[in-house]
């Protein structure tokens, strides 16, 4: 697996932050298997279970707050890290409403942290921030948000995710801005946004698929909240694949992939609610559900990524369709519940040998 995305993370030293999250803790897992030499700084797991506690993935693990400042640049400039993906940030809708103030210092003032230190770091090479498809206004069309389509968000941790792109912007054009580069610096920074994501290991509250599967293995009803709601669900190794080769061309310096990206799901995986459940259902006899009768908190109705310019300029595919990443999400929780087996080293494997039939460009032998 080290020879996957040209080899170029094979014995680099890579900077997680939010590893002990659902997509982190996957991303760790991914890079070790590259053979890069793994670092991740994050607050404790804020689930029990969680995902990262499951793994047997080889990395070096701090445990800081990102919006501690000086702790985060001490800790970062002793790993000395050539790339960071930064994921670590709060994630939660409903309890952004909740948490307003933690959500905005985590999620943008903790993004120009890691961008403050990113500026005199001398080993660091690119970073990738990652957001959300939240971050766009959304205006509930029917098309998908392209990349510069502008910012926004109507509750705190849209508008939070929306911030943190525009101060990743300013960064890069003020520090870091792409016709100077080799010049008066040396690093490239790209921010990305994703669809929903879905797989094994998530039991973050208030999403879908932990609440359905957490219903499931009590024998329980789930009511749903919102089942008219439209999203781009994809398998988390979908956008992971995409930060990755991010990543890739940003380490063999080319200044034109140093912008922000989409990368979401075909336009099929574009379905609401109501259609995910009733999918899992039909891998998972355990799974009920019924419908929630008590007003919510407004959430958006519907939401699609746009993802072109990936496809096009990146080279970017999808692997999984939206019913095998349903049914391998819901019978990871399965065998995790019913036979406490972990199927993530399993469920990578199968990606990567399907995108490797599928001759997808990180894939190749170069």
């Amino acid at each position: 697996m080290t020879t996957l995305f040209g080899g170029i993370y094979k014995g680099k030293r890579v900077l997680v932050t939010g590893h002990t999250g659902f997509k982190g803790s996957w991303l760790i897992h991914w890079l070790d298997k590259l053979g890069a030499e793994v670092y991740g700084i994050a607050l404790d797991p804020a689930t029990q279970p969680n995902h990262i506690s499951v793994l047997k993935s080889k990395y070096t693990s701090l445990i800081l707050d990102i919006t501690r400042k000086d702790e985060l640049e001490e800790a970062i400039r002793k790993i000395r890290p050539e790339i960071i993906f930064h994921l670590a940030a709060q994630a939660i809708v409903r309890l952004s409403y909740e948490q307003p103030y933690e959500t905005y210092l985590t999620n943008v003032i903790g993004t120009v942290n890691i961008l403050e230190v990113a500026r005199n770091l001398d080993s660091l090479k690119a970073m990738v921030i990652i957001t959300s498809d939240k971050c766009y206004e959304n205006r509930e069309w029917i098309w998908g948000y392209r990349e510069n389509d502008p910012m926004g968000g109507k509750d705190p941790y849209s508008s939070s995710k929306g911030c943190a792109e525009l101060v990743t912007a300013a960064y890069r054009n003020s520090y870091f801005n792409n016709s100077s580069y080799g010049k008066s610096h040396h690093m490239l920074i790209a921010s990305a946004r994703a669809g929903n994501v879905i797989g094994g290991g998530d039991w973050a509250q208030d999403r879908i698929v932990p609440d359905l599967v957490k219903a499931a293995s009590q024998d329980s009803t789930l009511f749903l909240r919102y089942p008219n709601a439209t999203r781009p669900w994809q398998h988390v190794l979908e956008p992971l694949s995409g930060y990755l080769m991010l990543g890739w061309r940003l380490l063999e310096g080319k200044p034109e992939f140093a912008k922000g990206w989409n990368f979401g799901p075909d336009i099929s995986s574009n379905l609401s609610v109501i259609e995910l459940v009733k999918e899992a259902a039909r891998t998972w006899q355990a799974v009920r559900f019924d419908f929630e009768k008590v007003p919510q908190l407004p959430e958006a109705g519907y939401l699609m990524l746009d993802s072109s310019m990936a496809k096009k300029q990146l080279s970017w595919n999808t692997v999984w369709d939206f019913k095998t990443t349903i049914r391998l999400t819901i019978q990871w929780y399965q065998h995790f519940y019913e036979q406490t087996v972990i199927q993530t080293e399993s469920d990578l494997n199968i990606f990567v040998k399907e995108a490797t039939g599928k001759s997808l460009v990180w894939t190749s032998r170069l």
